[in-house]
């Protein structure tokens, strides 16, 4: 038979085991939820914890933020047309006693919302507002998704419309009608300059047929740019006017 030192020092190791066992280290980035029969006795900050064995239960969730894809979504818009979409959303946890007792999985949660929420926006949108406010409807969704996540301790930080697809029809008749954008773009364009430069000649115009020594360094400046740029013989008619001006003028006898 074990005698009374033996007995006793078999119940200390039994106690020792006993307190080592309640030992709980909570990382950095982690919060602990201590249950006791059943009710939520306290949170459990990081570092080393201790929690009575047996009694205490201790749920730990982690605080940093997740990245979860909302797998590809089939949505028509509200000038109905067919595309499909897919998203990521990331959220955290900012109360882990709600996470917990709020709802059964909130990471599973908070997927079937984005899901739902991701359909139920787009499907209000313009295919055009999608296109062009991307950050806008990415605002909104985050604002919708918070809303239903907050109660449960969940909060939405970002959600990014990764790829939007669309039908090969929608594409032909996107790139059909952005070319002939392009094409309006040009001419408008062209036009402008032709109207600047008529608008430019017919002011040099004016003021060469006002003077005429202007029009006559014209003219021997473009005789001057076909020499040069020309190696055949040609044939320019010279005015009346030009020879008058560069004959010698002749003295009135008296």
């Amino acid at each position: 038979m074990l005698d009374y030192g033996t007995m006793g020092l078999v119940f200390a190791g039994v106690l020792v085991l006993l307190g080592l066992s309640g030992i709980r280290i909570v990382k950095q980035y982690e919060r602990g939820v201590v249950f006791r029969f059943g009710r939520i006795i306290k949170p459990l900050g990081p570092g080393l914890n201790w929690v009575i064995p047996v009694v205490d239960r201790v749920t730990v969730v982690s605080t940093r933020i997740v990245a979860t894809e909302v797998p590809d979504q089939d949505v028509i818009t509200r000038d109905n047309v067919s595309i499909k979409v897919n998203a990521v959303v990331y959220f955290r946890v900012v109360d882990p006693i709600k996470a917990i007792i709020e709802v059964e999985d909130f990471l599973s949660a908070t997927s079937k919302v984005s899901q739902t929420t991701l359909r139920s926006v787009l499907g209000q949108s313009q295919l055009d507002d999608l296109l062009a406010e991307r950050d806008k409807v990415n605002h909104r969704l985050q604002t919708i998704i918070d809303e239903h996540t907050g109660p449960w301790g969940v909060q939405v930080t970002l959600v990014e419309v990764r790829q939007l697809d669309l039908p090969d029809q929608m594409q032909r008749a996107m790139a059909s009608q952005a070319e002939a954008e392009r094409e309006r773009r040009a001419k408008v364009i062209s036009a402008e300059g032709e109207f600047q430069s008529s608008t430019r000649l017919r002011e040099a115009a004016d003021i060469m047929s006002g003077n005429s020594q202007t029009l006559q360094l014209r003219y021997l400046q473009t005789l001057a740019q076909i020499a040069t740029e020309r190696n055949s013989t040609i044939v320019f008619p010279i005015p009346m006017e030009f020879l008058r001006a560069m004959a010698p003028t002749q003295s009135t006898p008296s």
